[in-house]
């Protein structure tokens, strides 16, 4: 495993994931100004947000939540699913549905459910089904330009939703935490990109650290959104196994399972905890006081700490350096980061099941 190997690269990564990871800061803002040009209704009175959404789509959704959680005075949800939670009627409902192809069937079916509820709506996607439905609808559509893999336009999931919320007045203007996020990124990518070897790398060096071993994320208030896309990005890039917990949650009932089975499962285990500043204080004591009583079990453990100065930097710094990792964790197993077989398989499957 030579993580340096800078041909074996370009060799496994047919479709250029690095170019798409080296290019997330950049994306990010584009797509945050964009999202200030959109069209968009002058809408007043919403009292809740329900954005639907599945996989790539749904995990910016996930950190938009996450990151509005101490700025908007209503309720942001996610939905994952067909239809809608019985709660979304009505026009103090604002369902987002989000659709990098447009063709999510999930998605679509929480468009009609949204339509016959009387909600309001606004499609984002590159195309596909959901911009011509929610087009004959008189729906906003709101499109992005993005060839690659969902997974791989996290900047457009989040930024042109950030800008949504900002323009419909439910978070402050946001121009000073965008700014601030990206020289971060791009800063923290001086560190993480492939041309630093792994002696340098900390992504790198991670990534050594996964081999062989199933991996747990742990995080808390805005890292959660971000540990799960660290999972997500593990299983899809490196096609690996990981999982994600939250603390406090994870203190009641994770803590307690780290002893059985007792034979060498913990070696064949890592955990990594994310830490930023923005950390509530009791949850950053929780953090240093559940990783070693982890340890104590024998079981490994490290940690990564955000950068930057604001709390949307602290969420970007620490997504960016997940996706370096997980790149790099593909290419010590051997395996190109952007074919997902499996899903496709599975995809194939459901389509002639009906």
């Amino acid at each position: 495993m030579d993580l340096d190997d800078l041909d074996r690269f370009n060799n496994l990564d047919t479709l250029n994931m690095i170019g798409e990871i080296d290019n997330l800061p950049d994306q990010l803002g584009f797509a945050y100004q964009l999202g200030l040009k959109h069209d968009l209704p002058n809408w007043k009175d919403i009292r809740q947000v329900v954005i639907a959404g599945m996989g790539g789509s749904a995990i910016g959704a996930d950190l938009l939540a996450s990151y509005c959680a101490s700025l908007a005075p209503l309720p942001v949800s996610v939905h994952r699913d067909y239809g809608l939670p019985h709660f979304a009627r009505g026009t103090e409902t604002l369902v987002i549905c989000s659709s990098h192809s447009g063709n999510t069937e999930e998605t679509l079916d929480s468009l009609e459910a949204a339509r016959k509820a009387g909600c309001r709506m606004v499609a984002v996607c590159t195309g596909g089904e959901l911009a011509s439905r929610a087009g004959q609808n008189n729906i906003p559509v709101w499109t992005f330009n993005h060839k690659g893999q969902p997974r791989a336009a996290v900047g457009f999931s989040f930024g042109l939703l950030l800008a949504m919320f900002e323009r419909l007045g439910l978070i402050p203007n946001q121009r000073e935490a965008i700014d601030d996020a990206l020289v971060s990124m791009k800063k923290s990518q001086e560190h993480i990109k492939v041309e630093i070897p792994a002696a340098k790398n900390p992504a790198k060096r991670y990534a050594g650290q996964l081999m062989g071993r199933w991996v747990t994320i742990i995080g808390s208030g805005l890292l959660t959104a971000v540990a799960r896309r660290w999972k997500g990005q593990i299983n899809e890039l490196a096609k690996a196994g990981a999982n994600f917990e939250f603390i406090p949650e994870a203190d009641h009932n994770t803590l307690a399972g780290t002893i059985n089975p007792q034979e060498t499962l913990n070696a064949h285990t890592m955990t990594i905890f994310l830490c930023a500043p923005s950390d509530h204080p009791r949850n950053r004591l929780r953090s240093d006081l559940t990783r070693k009583a982890f340890m104590l079990e024998g079981m490994n453990t490290d940690f990564v700490e955000a950068r930057g100065d604001t709390p949307l930097a602290h969420m970007w710094t620490t997504i960016l350096f997940g996706d370096y990792m997980a790149y790099y964790l593909a290419m010590a197993y051997g395996v190109d980061p952007t074919p997902i077989q499996a899903l496709l398989d599975f995809k194939q499957a459901m389509n002639e099941a009906r």
